[in-house]
């Protein structure tokens, strides 16, 4: 058993962020959406009542993970983000920033929310890590392990003290104990080299961004199946392509397989479809040019 409580504080399906609390030292894993940022604060409060929150840890750059960073900084001053120094560059750009900006309104929009305080030029790290480098945390430690693939700002946090892995979404995205969804944006093969370098960490216990935590046998599973499904969509997606199939054939074949079940309820379909499209242009460019 872990000496950490972990909390969902997600507001809304898709979101990602967990606290983690060991009663002394309280860490943000992720932090969801820009609109849904003051929400999880609320949800911290809560769980955390009048302690502080001391750390921010985020895995990537992506909008659903980071932007509620900046709220949450809001009420918790003396937290510490913490992201790669990959994602530190990303966020100092003003075209990064509006990106993330346009993408989270559509989804608040969706989502029904139309006006919410925009903080989002406020993103910054207050430590950028790089893959090796150790995270104290008071009573635990933390590794940074690199695990690009799904970004190439992507980062693991591994404590071994409580053999657990704060995962990346390079690992893939779980649905069940039968199905991990692939998710590779910037590399097929690196994606593959991640899965196995955190495989050989001795893990026990792993959190998993827009899931939850898994322990023991389902993390072998978990381990198995992202390394089968990575492969084995990678191929087919391949041999498609190869025999001519359009991309939006493809994507449909991809959509089949994989939007069902739980990752239908947090995966809005207009980012499945176009994540899926990038993946297949990835493919191509790896696996046949």
């Amino acid at each position: 058993m872990s000496n950490f409580k972990v909390t969902d504080v997600r507001a809304v399906p898709g979101d990602s962020s967990f606290l983690l609390d060991d009663g002394k030292t309280a860490i943000l894993y992720d932090s969801g959406f820009a609109f849904t940022g003051d929400k999880v604060c609320g949800r911290i409060k809560t769980a955390l009542k009048d302690r502080e929150l001391d750390y921010i840890f985020l895995t990537h750059s992506h909008y659903d993970h980071a932007l509620g960073a900046v709220y949450v900084k809001k009420h918790y001053k003396n937290a510490k983000i913490v992201a790669s120094s990959y994602a530190e560059k990303i966020f100092a750009k003003e075209s990064a920033k509006s990106v993330m900006r346009d993408l989270d309104r559509k989804f608040a929009t969706k989502c029904g929310v139309d006006d919410y305080e925009d903080l989002i030029d406020q993103l910054s790290v207050d430590i950028a890590v790089n893959d090796g480098d150790i995270i104290n945390t008071g009573d635990h430690s933390f590794k940074v392990i690199a695990l690009p693939g799904h970004t190439r700002c992507s980062v693991g946090f591994y404590c071994e003290e409580e053999k657990l892995l704060l995962s990346s979404e390079t690992l893939g995205v779980f649905n069940s104990k039968d199905d991990v969804v692939p998710s590779y944006l910037v590399g097929y093969k690196m994606t593959l080299q991640s899965i196995e370098k955190a495989r050989k960490l001795e893990v026990e216990q792993m959190l998993l961004p827009h899931y939850g935590l898994i322990q023991n046998e389902t993390v072998e599973l978990f381990f198995d199946k992202a390394l089968e499904t990575t492969k084995d969509t990678a191929e087919k997606i391949a041999q498609l392509l190869a025999k001519g199939k359009t991309k939006a054939q493809i994507l449909e074949f991809v959509k089949d397989r994989f939007y069902h079940g739980y990752i239908k309820t947090i995966y809005p379909i207009d980012a499945m479809e176009l994540n899926t499209s990038i993946m297949i242009n990835l493919i191509e460019k790896e696996l046949l040019q």
